[in-house]
């Protein structure tokens, strides 16, 4: 229904999407209208000004989640009177920090520059550790090689063949980006000359052209704490790439990825496993010998063992990450049936059959009492 005169419309409404649009729909719709209203797009026409800067209020309140939260309890009076205030911003924002994502790519913008001139800290890098089950319990320290650029010995990671510092862009002025006025709005673009840095080198080194790095590979030893899991990340600080014309180096970050055990199954400290025992193991009792992280070790199975017991091994699980901590080990039995047997034990089989009766089970015993409460 159309707003009465003087009455500001449903933010909602103005954008043509429901409450619970997500902020990336909200974008998305606001991008919809806005280009469909840009006063370059209707050069003269008033009505489709009106609806841009309408539009452009509706998206202002609704992209901040607590005006946006405010709006949706008390309306227009719980977002404050936002207004578009002429074409200098909204209430203090620069206008192109609320437009500048959504149109750049249209005027051929590119946001913010980069930089200022100077050193500037190098990239973050990623290495993904592939470990054994062991190594990620006990924790390890493998040697990796790293693609890692290193700094230019020939122009000692300035990038100046001379050594000279770098100057000024002249294009930029030393800001990183260039500004020129489009239709409506002021827009701004990551300068071509520098690259975004802001700072141009009269003499670049041949070597490394002006970069101050040289491509290079690294053999790092990592060292893994005991108690790791898969995803776990490490952080080398200052391990990652070296920084712009001497800058700080970046970090190197080592996601592990733990390989999987054919006898262990982990669950945050605890391991698990499944041991076979013999018929006569389980109905007698015995030692078994069962696997651990720490080798083998003597479990007792009590005499009348079913399939599926589980027994606990304490403190022969994970150790936990950076403590004196350990888990358990949880051994689960599981009862073989013999799949070929001599004439010999097949009869004393059929022999213990006999004696002991089909009944006399306990699991059976009580399956055909229920049978005989069933049907009398």
């Amino acid at each position: 229904m159309p707003a009465a005169a003087g009455q500001k419309r449903d933010y909602y409404e103005i954008l043509g999407v429901q409450k619970n649009v997500s902020p990336q729909e909200l974008k998305s719709a606001f991008r919809k209208v806005a280009l469909q209203y840009h006063p370059d797009r209707n050069p003269g026409n008033k009505e489709a000004e009106e609806k841009f800067k309408e539009a452009s209020e509706a998206y202002e309140v609704l992209s901040d989640p607590e005006r946006r939260s405010r709006y949706d309890r008390f309306g227009h009076a719980g977002a404050g009177s936002s207004g578009f205030e002429g074409f200098g911003g909204f209430q203090g924002v620069n206008i192109n920090d609320i437009f500048g994502d959504i149109f750049g790519e249209i005027f051929g913008g590119g946001g913010r520059g980069r930089g200022r001139g100077g050193p500037g800290r190098g990239a973050d890098l990623r290495y993904n550790l592939e470990i054994s089950f062991e190594e990620a319990a006990f924790g390890c320290r493998p040697k990796v090689p790293i693609p890692r650029p290193k700094k230019c010995e020939t122009c000692s990671g300035s990038g100046s063949k001379s050594g000279m510092p770098p100057k000024p862009c002249g294009t930029c002025g030393g800001v990183g980006e260039v500004r020129f006025t489009q239709g409506f709005f002021a827009v701004s673009r990551t300068c071509g000359d520098c690259n975004g840095t802001g700072a141009v080198i009269p003499d670049p080194c041949s070597r490394c052209r002006g970069s101050g790095k040289v491509p290079s590979e690294e053999v790092i030893e990592v060292a893994i704490p005991a108690g790791v899991d898969n995803g776990t990340r490490v952080r080398l600080s200052g391990m990652g790439e070296p920084g712009d014309r001497g800058g700080q180096a970046g970090d190197l970050y080592v996601t592990v990825i733990v390989r999987e055990h054919p006898l262990f199954q982990r669950e945050d400290y605890e391991v698990f496993c499944e041991v076979p025992i013999s018929f006569t193991q389980a109905a007698l009792g015995a030692k078994i010998d069962v696997p651990t992280l720490d080798g083998k070790v003597k479990m007792t199975v009590p005499a009348g063992t079913q399939s599926g017991k589980v027994f606990r091994l304490k403190g022969k699980g994970i150790p936990h990450l950076h403590s004196q901590q350990r888990g358990d080990q949880h051994v689960r039995v599981i009862i073989e049936t013999p799949t070929e047997l001599s004439a010999r034990q097949r009869e004393l089989l059929e022999k213990f059959a006999e004696l002991s009766g089909e009944e006399s089970h306990p699991q059976s015993k009580t399956f055909f009492d229920k049978v005989k409460e069933l049907f009398g």
